[in-house]
């Protein structure tokens, strides 16, 4: 029991209510730690929202989640939900499960916020921010990862106002994280256009020229390419639905999130093609659908059509929908030809919206599957599933096909980017016989 309450970042005061109220419910001492880990569990489900604001459907969604777990047995789903129940009814006395009234629903699951590492005004400036990434259409993991360096520079000026820097001091800071931290290029180079935005459109300040900072170095590096024999080892060795995936990074040169963020309407069966929507650079493309792709993903999109019809069936099916699309077209959301062809296994609560959704596979799981496999096979080189990606470009050069294909292909802005596939085709060194060869070799 105490170890529940140790373990937990909220407030302990609250376990300690909840504890006290299972046991004027007769709750069995030896059991209470159980109904605070469901309530645990429960909490994480829900993510940034506070539990005077779920909903039925919410405990519903959590409920449903357990129940398709085959390791859970049926008793077990039983005593989340009493937990669930006491804490909703008895503790925080929300209406709809029982209660007296709204007004009682003050209590809080989460803990009183810490006080943050920026000041308020300094806080203000990246909910600003926010505001004009989201207005400006930017995807969620570039909103994430601006406001993070925002986050990080105001943070370097603790008690200066947005109003009091300036070029000089984006300068220093840039600087400071070649010479201080070492990072690598592209990770200075994110944060020199994060706060670019944060100056120039959000806060509406031209920075003028300040290219003289420290800049990083940028390593000329070789992609980690496998052969055709490592390649198909390594896809024997996924399971479903990694191994469908793993055939369309190889087969159709797309990247990991382009693969699981794929639509069931995207998939183009008649003229052999995926189409590729807001790809890197937000991007549109289309690229090739293996023929021995076909069948499997066809059966995959019968399988997430089952899923979706269920999810319907329980009151929540629909999808999250990029943009403002959700408001031009309302019922798309519900639309099976608009669903991941890739989707979770469970529901999930959107943190934005507080909506229950089926989200897509997870990233980490393909990364996972890909890295066991590797290791299942042996190989000696580092694979991850851009290595399929690459693969699949140099494989391709190496079969004749025009570079500006290729290029086409893998959505490269420009022709330079593909260049560095062409390695394949120099084959540096392999037309020159090594002088310890010569010296050591027995004589003829």
């Amino acid at each position: 029991m105490s170890k529940s309450v140790g373990e937990t970042s909220l407030n302990a005061q609250f376990w300690e209510n909840y504890e006290n109220c299972l046991i004027k419910n007769h709750v069995k001492p030896q059991s209470i730690c159980w109904y605070v880990g469901w309530c645990e569990q429960f909490i994480r489900f829900i993510g940034s929202m506070s539990l005077s604001e779920c909903q039925p459907e919410h405990v519903t969604a959590f409920l449903d989640n357990l129940r398709n777990d085959e390791v859970l047995k049926n008793w077990q789903c039983s005593q989340a939900r009493t937990a669930l129940w006491y804490l909703f009814r008895d503790l925080l006395k929300i209406s709809w499960a029982g209660g007296v009234s709204p007004a009682a629903q003050k209590i809080s699951l989460k803990t009183k916020p810490a006080a943050q590492s920026l000041s308020e005004v300094h806080q203000a400036t990246l909910q600003k921010m926010r505001s004009t990434l989201i207005g400006r259409q930017y995807a969620k993991r570039t909103i994430t990862a601006y406001l993070d360096w925002a986050s990080r520079f105001l943070g370097y000026y603790p008690h200066r106002k947005i109003s009091d820097l300036d070029a000089s001091s984006v300068k220093a800071y840039l600087t400071n994280l070649v010479e201080e931290h070492n990072v690598a290029v592209n990770t200075q180079k994110q944060a020199l256009n994060s706060l670019v935005f944060l100056f120039q459109q959000s806060e509406d300040r031209s920075l003028g020229d300040f290219s003289d900072f420290a800049r990083a170095k940028k390593p000329i590096k070789v992609p980690t390419v496998l052969s055709r024999d490592e390649v198909s080892a390594l896809l024997g060795k996924l399971e479903p639905p990694s191994a469908l995936i793993g055939r369309l990074l190889y087969g159709a040169g797309l990247r990991l999130m382009e693969v699981i963020r794929l639509r069931i309407k995207d998939v183009d069966f008649a003229n052999n093609q995926i189409l590729v929507r807001d790809g890197k650079g937000r991007k549109d493309r289309i690229t090739i659908l293996p023929e021995i792709c076909r069948k499997p993903l066809e059966i995959q999109i019968e399988e997430t059509r089952r899923i979706h019809a269920a999810d319907l069936q329980r009151n929540y099916g629909e999808v999250w929908l990029p943009n403002a699309l959700s408001k031009k077209y309302p019922a798309a959301g519900r639309d099976w030809r608009w669903q991941y062809v890739f989707p979770a296994s469970k529901v999930s609560v959107d943190p934005e919206s507080g909506k229950i959704r089926r989200h897509h596979y997870a990233e980490t799981a393909i990364q996972r599957g890909i890295r066991i496999a590797a290791r299942q096979c042996e190989l000696s080189k580092t694979v991850t599933p851009h290595t399929l990606r690459h693969s699949f470009a140099t494989h391709l050069l190496e079969s004749g096909s025009d570079i500006r294909t290729v290029q086409e292909l893998l959505g490269h802005s420009d022709v330079s980017t593909t260049m560095i596939y062409t390695h394949v085709l120099n084959k540096p060194g392999l037309a020159v016989t090594s002088p310890v060869d010569k010296l050591l070799s027995p004589p003829a």
